[in-house]
């Protein structure tokens, strides 16, 4: 028996998620809130210990040792917890021994909605200073640009010889093409041109570039909702974002591996602090290194890569793109599996 008859019921009956282990730290019994937490029926978790059932239990084995040697409650205020295959829990642990069973008494509570809502106040907060940042470099980059154009100019005349002015005109011609880069891609600050549009033409016009580039080495899978309906967004911008994550992840995997574009409908979503009833999401899935832990934190952040040749910019432009569309961009990152996220709100015409 494992404890009163008078608990389990109550516990049943409870919104939190309650998971209770035996002696030997095998599960043995969970309540319906549990069931519906982790989506892993009774059955398949009764007699198992919990490192069988779920991934990165490092911290939730801490917590259990810490409430054991104790033989007082612990809580573990920030756990992430691992469901296979890909997916992961933020949670709220308190490990509780139990006096008369010697059984363990584990409750848990989802803080991925208050974790969410600070990322995307934080993101907010950062793609603003990214565009402060941005707009300076560019101002500080045309600025020698053109110092660098006009002393070609002046250079070109000076020149005896024709053949020489095409070096000048090398010149010139870079500095002018220099100067569009840093005012498209350093400064984004025109408006969205806001049109109804297929996501999934975005995707595939993305596909094709890429496929183009990198023709034999590089494999990119659809697993496509095709009952999505059209959201209005910027299709060029749109394009750059997700461009930005697929070569990301071609460059990342240098070139050889597997890429998998996905889209999925999202109710109930909040996004930038707006409810919304649906909203599209779009994956980009890899089978590369991963991003170093280091840099999980900074990842948006300008002039930050993850690899030597890389300039980062492009994840920084991306989330740029994205917060112009009231949506949001995440990521889960470990060897051999990196997946990208952006979540678009679904608005008819008339907004």
């Amino acid at each position: 028996m494992l404890m009163s008859d008078t608990f389990l019921p109550t516990f049943e009956h409870l919104a939190t998620a309650i998971i209770l282990l035996d002696e030997e730290s095998h599960v043995a019994y969970l309540n319906s809130a549990a069931e519906n937490l982790f989506a892993l029926g009774s059955k398949s978790l009764i007699g198992h210990p919990l490192q069988h059932i779920f991934t990165n239990t490092e911290q939730l084995a801490t917590a259990i040792q810490h409430a054991l040697t104790n033989n007082a409650s612990y809580i573990e205020h920030h756990l992430t917890l691992g469901i296979p295959p890909h997916n992961k829990l933020h949670l709220r642990c308190t490990a509780t021994p139990l006096q008369f069973n010697k059984h363990l008494l584990l409750e848990f509570h989802t803080i991925d909605r208050p974790l969410k809502l600070a990322r995307e106040e934080q993101m907010l907060d950062q793609t603003q200073a990214n565009r402060l940042l941005l707009r300076n470099l560019a101002h500080e980059i045309k600025n020698p640009l053109g110092g660098i154009r006009g002393a070609a100019q002046l250079l070109e005349y000076e020149l005896e010889k024709p053949s020489m002015r095409e070096y000048t005109q090398v010149v010139i011609q870079e500095s002018d093409r220099l100067v569009s880069l840093m005012e498209k891609l350093l400064t984004p600050q025109h408006k969205p041109n806001f049109s109804s549009l297929n996501i999934h033409e975005v995707l595939e016009r993305v596909r094709s570039v890429v496929l183009a580039e990198f023709p034999k080495n590089i494999s990119i899978q659809r697993d496509y909702d095709i009952s999505l309906p059209e959201l209005m967004g910027d299709k060029e911008q749109l394009i750059q974002t997700i461009l930005n994550l697929v070569c990301n992840a071609t460059q990342s995997m240098q070139g050889h591996g597997n890429i998998v574009l996905r889209t999925r409908i999202s109710r109930q979503i909040t996004l930038m602090k707006k409810r919304h009833r649906l909203a599209v999401a779009v994956q980009v899935i890899d089978n590369g290194p991963g991003i170093p832990t280091h840099l999980h934190d900074k990842i948006f952040y300008p002039l930050v890569s993850g690899r030597d040749n890389g300039h980062g910019l492009g994840l920084t432009l991306a989330q740029d793109f994205v917060s112009q569309h009231e949506g949001s961009i995440g990521f889960d990152s470990e060897p051999g599996r990196t997946c990208f996220t952006v979540m678009l709100p679904l608005k008819s015409s008339e907004q």
